[in-house]
């Protein structure tokens, strides 16, 4: 369903070169420089691609500039049957509440959007209570709630293959209006603990290593979640080798359409900004499904939930940021932007010492 080609390396060694010449140390901007590097590779790959269908010539890197003109973040929604199993401080009626804050501006993630200059959209992708009318929240609803993936499967095979289709329209439709890097975020009451399952199941960890305090339950209540884990991973023990089946017995109507959205994105040639712990056991699935996706991913920080750091160090992957957040909405992903930005604007502004008239130390000790 998603054909996601790997970054092109022709440009390396001039995009290494490229950045080792500006006004600075080599490496002196530090994880700054892998980032831009990254960026420009991704947005290389997708303008190689579009003058494929035009032109056999090749980009001159003098010609070329990174950007991030329309940043795009993207929260959605969804309800787990697994909730009722004692693993949460909350009710799943705050899930929906927590829909209308979103849609009336009063989140965190609105906050930080509107500081830092995204443009976010809400997804119910499948609530207990469905928005009031009028509110602006795309419906990609795919039930009500999941099942308790403890008791039964989370949903259909059928549901999982519905959530990706949406999310490939939803991603498709933002690309097309000019979106050049995207952001995912989630709400759900429950969905660490369908993260910790899916983070067990494809890491192969027990339940203990995997589960936290997520919205900040007791010590009982981590006792329950760990059980509840483990009891689904024995229930679907058949099932999780295959990812879509995996998603059909222990994932989220929102964890499923934001794996369908990183994995489209990752088509468009986008860079798919990763929040935290939830989108990144969304992340773990679409690394399953088409492995290429890795290296559209940026992983914008390490959260306060004990399995995070865990799930970065499996993939082998360095975050940005490293704040203790573990609030979720794609808060983390909000706040790299910046970075993001710094990242794009020192490869494209920042003179070279032949421009700056400078005397490069580095180039002058290799020709003593």
């Amino acid at each position: 369903m998603f054909l996601i080609e790997p970054l092109t390396q022709a440009y390396n060694s001039q995009l290494q070169a490229k950045i080792d010449d500006k006004t600075k140390p080599l490496g002196a901007l530090g994880d700054l420089e892998r980032l831009a590097k990254q960026l420009c590779q991704i947005q290389l790959t997708k303008k190689l691609a579009q003058q494929s269908n035009t032109s056999s010539e090749t980009i001159a890197l003098t010609d070329f500039t990174a950007q991030i003109k329309q940043p795009e973040l993207i929260v959605f929604a969804g309800d787990h049957g697994v909730a009722a199993e004692g693993v949460s401080i909350a009710p799943s009626e705050v899930t929906s509440q927590m829909v209308a804050n979103f849609a009336y501006g009063g989140a965190a993630i609105n906050v930080f959007c509107r500081q830092l200059g995204w443009q976010m959209t809400v997804v119910d992708a499948g609530t207990l209570i469905s928005p009031e009318s009028g509110l602006a929240v795309v419906s990609q609803r795919l039930g009500d709630i999941t099942q308790a993936i403890n008791l039964a499967p989370a949903m259909s095979r059928s549901q999982v293959e519905q959530g990706f289709s949406y999310a490939k329209a939803l991603i498709t439709e933002k690309v097309n209006n000019g979106c050049d890097l995207i952001a995912f975020g989630e709400m759900g009451i429950g969905n660490t603990t369908v993260a910790a399952a899916i983070m067990s199941a494809i890491m192969n960890l027990p339940a203990s290593e995997t589960v936290g305090k997520g919205t900040g339950v007791t010590d009982e209540v981590v006792i329950r979640k760990q059980q509840v884990v483990a009891q689904a991973l024995t229930l679907h023990t058949q099932q999780l080798a295959d990812p879509y089946d995996l998603l059909a017995s222990i994932g989220g109507f929102e964890i499923v359409q934001i794996t369908g959205a990183m994995l489209a994105a990752a088509e468009q040639k986008i860079a798919v900004v990763v929040d935290g712990f939830i989108c990144t056991a969304a992340a773990l699935v679409a690394i399953k499904i088409n492995p290429n996706i890795k290296e559209y991913l940026i992983f914008a920080h390490c959260s306060g939930e004990q399995g995070h750091q865990k799930m970065l160090t499996y993939l082998g992957v360095k975050p940005l940021l490293n704040l203790g957040l573990r609030l979720g909405e794609g808060t983390g992903a909000a706040l790299s932007l910046p970075l993001l930005q710094a990242a794009v604007g020192f490869y494209n502004e920042m003179a070279s010492f032949s421009q700056a008239a400078v005397t490069n130390v580095v180039d002058n000790k290799k020709a003593s």
